[in-house]
């Protein structure tokens, strides 16, 4: 089967339109559950890392190597961290640790981000959780700037799998935990 170009839409919004449709996305989005995971990347360009709910699997072909993909606004230091380092390593926390979770999205303030984890290393040199669900050690394969944020996809190099504990999940702004998820 042959790839299709697809024409752009053609909708046309009034500002008041897109401000309205802008307000029930957030409200819509806070309702998607999602795994919270910290992104961290480490070489050249320093060590960084940030709070995600954005990270999905993009592809696990039997003939290539897995790719997934994490969301990260543009003006967060680690997207441009990442750009820079071209490495980056995805963390799934477990329930029990929102506090990595609130630090690296810059709820805790005057600690370096890294303290109150032990942080090991995989392939990449990319900082890995130790008490992580999952960590997923990436080479940046591609990234898009797509408004706000960088879409990085990558290149799945290494992977340590953790203890099986319920994730840390996002949802209705807060965090939740799962019954029998573990």
């Amino acid at each position: 089967m042959q790839p299709r170009n697809i024409a752009p839409a053609t909708v046309e919004l009034s500002q008041a339109e897109t401000a309205a449709i802008r307000e029930k996305f957030l409200e819509g989005m806070s309702r998607a559950a999602t795994t919270v995971t910290i992104v961290t990347t480490d070489g050249a360009a320093g060590r960084a890392g940030v709070t995600v709910s954005a990270m999905t699997s993009v592809s696990a072909e039997p003939d290539a190597a897995p790719t997934l993909l994490v969301c990260i606004h543009h003006l967060s230091p680690a997207a441009g961290a990442i750009r820079r380092n071209t490495v980056f390593c995805v963390n799934v926390l477990p329930v029990s640790r929102s506090d990595i979770a609130d630090r690296f999205a810059g709820r805790v303030r005057g600690a370096d981000k890294f303290d109150g984890a032990v942080w090991t290393t995989l392939q990449t040199g990319s900082p890995a959780a130790s008490e992580a669900l999952v960590s997923f050690d990436c080479e940046l394969a591609s990234a898009l700037r797509q408004g706000s944020h960088w879409i990085f996809i990558g290149k799945v190099v290494d992977v340590a799998v953790g203890d099986k504990q319920s994730p840390l999940v996002y949802a209705n702004r807060s965090y939740i935990a799962l019954r029998d998820a573990s």
